[in-house]
């Protein structure tokens, strides 16, 4: 039989996806078991999701061996995958993530009233779609990765099945990611037929042969670059395929709004470089252009927008594409002028991903602190007086912005900072300055939530409600934005570890 023969060559390989498939084991357990909860037992699906995360985590650890020289990295499943440094860095990034989130949610949900068991059990599957986004070494899995992840993030962003706005948040993310997806099929598509394979490193060596046969006028490799490249500016939100994000911020519940933009950011990210500094490495000199262009207009038009708006969602929205600007112009400076690779770009961009989620994750929990019965709490307005009403609530939030603008100590002042080195060293020193200017508008937009927090006056004394897991899960987003910010020694090694898999070689 052909699949016996396929599981005796692969059954070895299953260790190498364990993290994935400890994820899915409890969120299946979660399916399972909620029907049987009361509804003061629903919690116990969020530590139920906790333990998954944890267990998978557990056994990302165990692949570390696997993954760096001397046994590293491995491929498995006939080189589909592969437990590299890359997916270790990147794995344990999303399941932080996902644990952050499900710590900020739990309250969150329950007075939302949609304390159900498949909100954390589809975290979980998403988690597993941006893991195989990670290690996956094949179009296929890519696919497949990116499209669990996205399927999950469409039905969480409408969880709120009685808000309006969250029904047409989760509307239009499907309509416009089915819409991408099918632009990216297509890049795909053209790839197979390049190299009549779907393995990466099979295409990566066909379009070299065609790129010295026809030196800057092989169409269809342009096309598939095109094409491949607007499918994942839209997921990461890069200008112009941007405009779903405001809305999509905005209408989702505000936890899956931070794991939007954060994790699910990141894993997009992932993807983008898997396939840049594999298949399309041949050809980066043509596509640093698109990058340049792509990261300029991302961080005009989100920091430009984010100065008009009142609501935080929104405002965060825009401000998120401005970030995408800022790690858009890092991938710029991953390739030196002679069109080989420079190191210190890919590791500030892997510095600045993992810092991002979290300082980014803990703004958004600060506007669910807000949220209770009658109140929805994401208007600059909402923040009022907070100071006065929540000292410490006031002081997270204020650490928070400054890392976004990029003010010291925190960590964004590092990550923009190892932006703008790259970028002179690989002599786009107008890009580092405009990146410079940049932020003088968005101190700007961000004080005025400061102004609002520290100057205003509110006529609202209610106190926020803070849980032990939300006070757990904003102390450990603080501690990471200021220990990277003031010692980013040992953080700065992580980012170097991310990127000792051979890439651009």
């Amino acid at each position: 039989m052909p699949w016996q023969k396929i599981f005796e060559q692969t059954r070895g390989d299953f260790f190498l996806v364990l993290p994935e498939a400890m994820l899915i084991f409890f969120g299946l357990a979660i399916l399972l078991s909620d029907f049987l909860l009361t509804r003061p037992q629903k919690s116990w699906n969020a530590l139920t999701a906790m333990l998954g995360v944890v267990f998978s985590g557990g056994s990302l650890y165990m692949l570390r061996a696997y993954a760096a020289a001397p046994y590293g990295p491995t491929p498995g499943f006939y080189n589909s995958i592969m437990v590299d440094p890359f997916f270790i860095f990147f794995g344990f990034l999303f399941l932080a993530s996902t644990a952050l989130v499900i710590l900020i949610s739990v309250r969150y949900m329950e007075i939302e009233d949609e304390q159900h068991g498949e909100y954390y059990a589809l975290m979980l599957f998403a988690t597993v779609g941006m893991m195989f986004l990670a290690c996956g070494n094949d179009l296929v899995v890519l696919f497949l990765g990116l499209e669990t992840m996205a399927l999950s993030f469409y039905v969480l962003s409408g969880f709120l099945r009685r808000d309006r706005r969250s029904n047409e948040a989760a509307m239009k993310y499907m309509l416009m990611g089915a819409f991408s997806s099918g632009i990216l099929a297509y890049g795909f598509s053209i790839l197979y037929g390049l190299a009549g394979s779907t393995n990466l490193a099979v295409i990566e060596e066909a379009i070299s042969r065609r790129h010295v046969q026809f030196p800057g006028t092989d169409l269809l490799t342009f096309l598939a670059l095109g094409t491949v490249a607007a499918g994942i500016f839209f997921k990461i939100a890069g200008v112009p395929f941007h405009q779903w994000a405001p809305d999509v911020y905005e209408g989702a519940p505000t936890a899956i709004t931070a794991f939007v933009s954060g994790a699910s950011k990141a894993a997009s990210f992932a993807l983008l470089l898997r396939l840049f500094l594999t298949v399309f490495w041949p050809v980066n000199l043509d596509w640093v252009r698109i990058m340049e262009a792509v990261g300029v207009l991302s961080l005009t038009v989100g920091t430009l927008a984010a100065i008009t708006q009142t609501n935080i969602k929104r405002l965060l929205a825009y401000s998120s594409i401005a970030q995408v600007g800022y790690i858009l112009l890092g991938f710029v400076a991953a390739v030196k002028p002679d069109g080989t690779l420079n190191e210190r770009g890919l590791q500030a961009m892997a510095f600045y991903l993992f810092v991002y989620v979290f300082f980014n994750t803990g703004a958004f929990a600060v506007v669910i602190l807000l949220r209770r019965k009658g109140i929805i709490g994401d208007e600059i307005d909402d923040l009022n007086g907070l100071i006065e009403r929540s000292p410490g609530t006031a002081v997270l939030m204020l650490i928070f912005l400054l890392s976004l603008a990029g003010i010291p100590p925190t960590a964004g002042f590092v990550a923009k900072l190892l932006i703008f080195w790259a970028l002179i060293e690989t002599h786009h020193t107008v890009l580092a300055v405009l990146g410079v200017l940049y932020i003088l508008p968005a101190v700007y937009y961000y004080f005025r939530m400061v102004a609002a927090m520290w100057v205003r006056e509110s006529s609202d004394k209610v106190q926020p409600v803070i849980s032990w897991a939300q006070k757990f899960a904003l102390g450990a987003m603080v501690i990471v934005t200021l220990a990277a910010g003031m010692f980013p020694e040992q953080f700065l090694r992580l980012a170097t570890y991310s990127i000792m898999t051979p890439f651009g070689q």
